[in-house]
């Protein structure tokens, strides 16, 4: 089959069998192309509850899969390819952040929505990367312990000196691989560029930025701007989509080492095999798990995530 027939297999199928397909923003371009919604994780489980579809396709990773099931406990919810997880997501248990809430008590417990349900569930408030700077300035203690990302919380700490951040030391190890030399150098191949990078990047990279923002902020940024050249600095499909979008813009990746692994597990064959009923894994999340990890999230709604 060539890619224009597997894709159009897919839509039939899709609409034969009531099935709506999110695609994280890191997926192939021929992913999205047959996708219902297209975003960033949270994004996607916003519109994965307004869709009247029962059954959900998430092409992404697990933590995205089980922000959907937590958002529509009713809907099935299929993860594309069961081998797709997140590093960042599953660096700490449930068992670490209990403790860790016993050497810092009376922390507020901040949790990048890049987490598993279960980390979830002993949270107090989840963040986007867009929503993070926003969500914690309205937190109404000082103190401030923040999972899993070291980096965005040090860009969250930067933004609110007022606030005492503490750290834990993990985050994303794509977007912590790229170093101030990598900007130094695609700052010398394109002078003419501006840099936008994600703040899962260190600060070293961050602070050296034109923009720092989410996925999301990062694309909409560079569609809206008069500028004509970009280098950036997030997951090397973000290049490729924007390409698309702005044919008449340049992009160039910031190192060519921010691969994600996990979304390129997923294929547009593997998007085929579950409208047949042949691939994927359902997600199953028990009761308590979703009243709980709920909670975390009807906390950052209810600041304005």
């Amino acid at each position: 089959m060539t890619i224009k027939e597997v894709q159009d297999e897919i839509l039939r199928l899709k609409k034969e069998k009531d099935i709506c397909v999110l695609a994280h923003s890191y997926q192939a371009r021929e992913i999205l192309e047959v996708a219902d919604y297209t975003g960033d994780s949270y994004a996607l489980s916003k519109m994965a509850a307004a869709a009247p579809n029962k059954t959900m396709l998430m092409c992404g990773v697990r933590f995205m899969a089980e922000t959907v099931k937590i958002l529509s406990p009713e809907k099935t919810v299929i993860l594309s390819s069961p081998a797709a997880g997140c590093p960042m997501a599953e660096q700490f248990d449930k068992e670490t952040i209990l403790q860790l809430k016993k050497q810092y008590p009376g922390y507020t417990v901040v949790a990048y929505i890049n987490t598993t349900a279960a980390l979830k569930t002993v949270c107090d408030v989840c963040v986007t990367s867009a929503s993070a700077v926003k969500i914690v300035s309205q937190l109404p203690g000082e103190n401030i312990l923040f999972i899993p990302d070291c980096n965005l919380g040090s860009y969250v700490a930067e933004q609110l000196p007022g606030k005492h951040i503490q750290l834990m030391q993990g985050g994303c190890p794509v977007h912590a691989a790229v170093t101030a030399a990598h900007v130094d150098e695609a700052r010398r191949r394109h002078p003419d560029a501006e840099l936008l990078v994600h703040p899962e990047c260190i600060p070293a990279v961050a602070q050296k930025a034109d923009y720092v923002g989410s996925t999301s902020g990062i694309m909409n940024y560079a569609i809206q701007s008069d500028k004509k050249e970009f280098i950036i600095g997030t997951e090397n499909s973000i290049v490729e989509h924007l390409q698309y979008t702005c044919p008449d813009k340049r992009f160039y990746a910031l190192s060519k080492s921010l691969l994600c692994e996990d979304m390129k597990a997923t294929t547009l064959m593997d998007v085929l095999l579950c409208c047949q009923g042949k691939g994927g894994e359902i997600i199953e999340l028990d009761a308590d798990t979703i009243r709980e990890a709920r909670r975390c999230i009807d906390a950052m709604i209810a600041l304005g995530g």
